[in-house]
């Protein structure tokens, strides 16, 4: 199930959005590494455009910021993570729920957890897909709890030890890491879940 075993075009065909959301990633990054690199702009002012800020946000209404920290990555090996994470384990859901609900799926979460965090007083601003990326996990964790028939027992336990990690690493090793948007993404993931799953009788493996 999170064995890639089809071409790159194949990939594209059968799983739009999770080829839309890496290639936006890959992107974002190119393009502000590449105006550093050639002196076009700083490229902390344009990082600074994007990131999650509640400061921004609440008392200047930059209202964009809650979506676009989810496309901006600080370093290869965040964007790398990251994207990669997407490829591993996001086409089976794309499958399962279609590209629409799937994309739902993906930015509904992200979005929610940093509307969330607009509730806590936080001065730091935040980056990354995690927070949607958890959010996928939260769909998982609805499926694997409450419609446990839609996916394979091996795939059950492959999500939960890579969710139990990951958890424990964002609750015990908390440097540089935006808990809050991994935590609010998981529980916005499993409550959209039961939304996104309504009438839903398949499988992953029949719907193929």
């Amino acid at each position: 199930m999170f064995i890639r075993t089809e071409s790159f075009k194949d990939f594209l065909r059968l799983y739009p959005i999770v080829s839309f959301i890496i290639a936006i990633n890959l992107l974002v990054y190119v393009v502000y590494t590449l105006s550093a690199w050639f002196h076009i702009i700083a490229i902390q002012h344009l990082i600074n455009l994007g990131v999650g800020s509640n400061v921004y946000v609440i008392a200047f209404h930059q209202w964009w910021r809650l979506i676009t920290p989810l496309f901006i990555h600080l370093g290869l090996s965040h964007v790398f993570f990251n994207c990669f994470s997407i490829f591993l384990f996001a086409p089976a859901l794309e499958a399962l729920l279609g590209k629409w609900k799937f994309a739902i799926a993906y930015f509904g979460s992200g979005i929610i957890a940093n509307i969330l965090q607009l509730f806590f007083d936080s001065p730091y601003y935040y980056v990354g897909a995690s927070g949607a990326i958890f959010g996928l996990f939260g769909v998982f964790l609805f499926i694997i709890a409450l419609r446990r028939y839609l996916l394979d027992k091996q795939s059950q336990q492959v999500i939960l030890v890579i969710l139990v990690i990951n958890v424990a690493w964002t609750l015990f090793f908390p440097s540089n890491i935006d808990v809050l948007g991994h935590i609010f993404g998981l529980l916005a993931g499993f409550v959209l879940g039961p939304i996104l799953l309504f009438r839903n009788h398949g499988s992953y493996y029949y719907r193929r």
